[in-house]
């Protein structure tokens, strides 16, 4: 029903437009009084206020601005007549009518008014959706955005309810979560307080809405009231809600991903939801879902990493364990075959003479074995001892080569140097780099067969002057300046081009007859490769199959280099 209210004190004009007014169905009424017109307005909106401009006792001036707070939702018309209008009314006003406008006049201007009304109203509506629908679009790319910033479930639970909150403004979020530790908690979002019996009904209700969701019975973990934990939010604790809160209107979804379940939720709402409000429940809720997984395999993925972390420091505790106490008995049987050997015990037959030079050799062999054990050991646990000095490394590679002339000699190798002169020092343990150089070097004897011949080089080179495979940059792509380089070439079985890295993982041995043949620790060469990293250096090969392999490793000579070696050592 149309309201139109008239502000005059003419009764004449009252009397014809109260008329026309009840003859087209309006509802009409008037008043002379300020207060009472006040009242009324703040009371009962209307569509039509009607100002007597020629009123006897009352000002339009005065009128407008007593009446102007309640006029935000009506067409305010001023009726013109002998007296004058003060141009300020103009600007207070939607539209002007004239007492000499016949009844067909007039009720047009209120009709053209009304739709003008209607119009705007909907217009109003129309904006008003819009802003909405704005908000919860900047509101859902906001969560999504909060989604993607973390891989904690709890967090992840706290970002949807928020979301869930900023979009549809619920009275309660009842929200069941199995993420939070070893057992499901119920989370409980609340804008009043709520009572333990209400509390006690609420646990219930959630426990047979999840209940629900799992037809066969084979629900992922069996809830009842006296053991769901709950957390409670409440925004305002001095209110309290009763059971009428089951007369709300309520939304209800699982939390889940294909097979993984995670828990549910369920909101109230004591206004009813709209299609929009379902379809932005259901997004909010399928959003958090794939975070959800993601974490789920993170945690995963760190609890997996912790084991192996573990296991791996047992299996390295378990070697130090065995290679010490298979050091001692070892050194006992070397000395005594040493004895044997002598003919202090005796004499020793050729044949006696032959076991035992084979038994020596092979306790050198596994004494070799338990030292790399117990090298590759201390370098993972941080435990290795460097002495950094002043090096000449072709006083490594001739002390190296001198020791091991006896072994290349047994397969006819020949052994040739071909290293330059004057070559600057390195900061270096001498030790360290003897043993790198001996593995290299005993790789190369292993590998070769009778009669070839193997080179041990030594050369200045700047970085940008080394030559290496690709697979190889990662390794070298922080050295930097001049580097003295050593190489053992070879005329061995050589290495397949997609092998190169792998020769350097632990206890790899290249699939190859001959590799098999000669057995090995399979530590050399990751023993060797940590042991130059230890000197700011790199080690790197070149090999082809069937004609031999080159392996090289570059020390630093820069001052810089040097001086960051010698604060790593270890007095």
């Amino acid at each position: 029903m149309i309201k139109i209210f008239m502000i005059s004190d003419r009764k004449n004009i009252i009397e014809r437009f109260g008329n026309l007014c009840r003859e087209n169905s309006y509802t009409f009424n008037s008043s002379a009084d300020i207060k009472i017109i006040t009242e009324l307005l703040n009371a009962e909106v209307q569509d039509i206020i009607l100002i007597d401009n020629d009123s006897e006792n009352l000002s339009s001036k005065e009128v407008l601005k007593n009446i102007k707070p309640f006029c935000e939702n009506s067409i305010v018309i001023l009726l013109a007549g002998k007296n004058d209008v003060e141009k300020d009314i103009y600007k207070s006003v939607n539209s002007i009518i004239t007492e000499d406008f016949t009844d067909t006049l007039i009720l047009s201007a209120l009709n053209i008014n009304l739709r003008a009304k209607n119009s705007l109203k909907k217009l109003a509506d129309t904006n008003k959706d819009l802003a909405a629908s704005l908000y919860r679009q900047n509101t859902l790319y906001g969560i999504s955005s909060q989604f993607a910033s973390t891989l904690d479930k709890e967090k992840l639970f706290e970002f949807m309810i928020e979301g869930l909150d900023k979009t549809l403004s619920f009275s309660l979020a009842c929200t069941l979560s199995f993420c939070s530790g070893k057992e499901p908690v119920l989370i409980l979002n609340s804008l009043y307080e709520i009572s333990e019996e209400l509390l006690d009904a609420i646990k219930v209700r959630t426990i047979y809405n999840y209940n629900s969701l799992f037809e066969s019975g084979n629900a992922p973990f069996k809830l009842s009231e006296n053991s769901l934990k709950v957390v409670k939010y409440v925004k305002y604790p001095a209110s309290r809600f009763n059971f009428t809160l089951f007369r709300f209107d309520t939304m209800f979804s699982p939390i889940s991903l294909g097979e993984n379940f995670y828990g549910c939720t369920e909101v109230f709402k004591e206004n009813h939801f709209t299609s929009e409000d379902s379809k932005c429940f259901q997004t909010i809720v399928q959003q958090v879902t794939l975070p959800l997984k993601n974490a789920s395999l993170y945690q995963e993925i760190i609890e997996t990493n912790k084991k192996l972390e573990h296991l791996e420091k047992l299996k390295s505790e378990f070697i130090s364990i065995v290679s010490h106490e298979l050091r001692t008995p070892l050194t006992s049987i070397k000395n005594s075959l040493d004895i044997l050997l002598s003919g202090k015990c005796g004499e020793v037959t050729e044949t006696s003479g032959k076991f035992l030079s084979m038994a020596k050799r092979n306790v050198t062999r596994l004494s070799g074995i338990i030292n790399d054990l117990l090298d590759i050991s201390k370098i993972e646990a941080g435990k290795m001892d460097f002495h950094f000095k002043p090096v000449s490394v072709n006083t490594v590679i001739d002390y190296v080569k001198s020791a091991l002339s006896g072994l290349a000699k047994e397969k006819s190798l020949e052994l040739v140097l071909d290293t330059k002169d004057n070559l600057p020092e390195v900061m270096a343990d001498s030790q360290r780099l003897e043993q790198v150089l001996t593995n290299l070097l005993s790789n190369a004897i292993k590998f070769t067969p009778e009669g070839k011949k193997i080179t041990i080089k030594s050369e200045l080179k700047n970085i940008s002057d080394i030559k290496y495979h690709a697979c190889f940059a990662e390794s070298m792509k922080n050295l930097s300046g001049d580097y003295v380089v050593v190489s053992v070439e070879d005329e061995g079985i050589g290495i397949a081009e997609n092998e190169f890295l792998h020769a350097f993982d632990k206890f790899a041995q290249i699939e190859n007859s001959l590799s098999r043949k000669v057995g090995g620790s399979g530590l050399g060469l990751p023993i060797a490769k940590q042991l130059l990293e230890a000197h700011n250096g790199a080690i790197w090969c070149d090999s082809e199959l069937n004609k031999g392999s080159k392996f090289h490793f570059a020390i630093p000579v820069d001052t810089a280099k040097a001086e960051q070696c010698e604060m790593l050592s270890i007095s």
